[in-house]
């Protein structure tokens, strides 16, 4: 016996979408990392990209556990002496580009390389309810059934 070992080009891939109003923002990053990477697939081969494609609608209206809106700081440096610059998530989530707070989640929790580069690019972040991938059928993933404590709704 052998294990078989997939080919992108082999694997049938599907549109999944994901309404991040109320979640959990870590949780629902694993979860969207697992379907990007394609381990909840039963033909998962760690050297190729066998995951779905993920869309993510309503990316502004995330969650975050604790006091994590006005202590959880994102870094970054320009390349110059004292170049190093900070934002709380909460000035992340007021800007312009509120979908980078998802985005960064997600890719945070990847591993690093080439790979990972090319399988990112199956993510799509809005932050509005409204998405141009209609005629692709995403089937909905709705993570607040997964487990209780993925979203932040009242009725949870």
């Amino acid at each position: 016996m052998s294990t078989p070992f997939i080919r992108s080009s082999d694997v049938q891939r599907q549109w999944i979408l994901i309404d991040a109003e109320e979640m959990v923002l870590g949780r629902m990053a694993t979860i969207i990392a697992n379907i990007l990477r394609g381990k909840n697939k039963a033909c998962f081969t760690p050297n190729a990209d066998c995951g779905d494609y993920v869309v993510v609608i309503n990316a502004d209206k995330v969650a975050l556990t604790g006091k994590k809106l006005d202590n959880k700081k994102h870094y970054w440096h320009s390349g110059y002496p004292g170049g190093i610059k900070n934002r709380t998530m909460k000035q992340l989530l007021n800007e312009k580009c509120q979908d980078k707070a998802v985005r960064n989640a997600v890719r945070r929790m990847m591993s690093k390389g080439p790979l990972t580069r090319q399988i990112l690019s199956k993510l799509k972040v809005y932050k509005g309810s409204e998405h141009p991938h209609e005629a692709q059928q995403p089937k909905v993933l709705d993570i607040a059934e997964l487990n209780r404590k993925n979203s932040r709704r009242a009725g949870s």
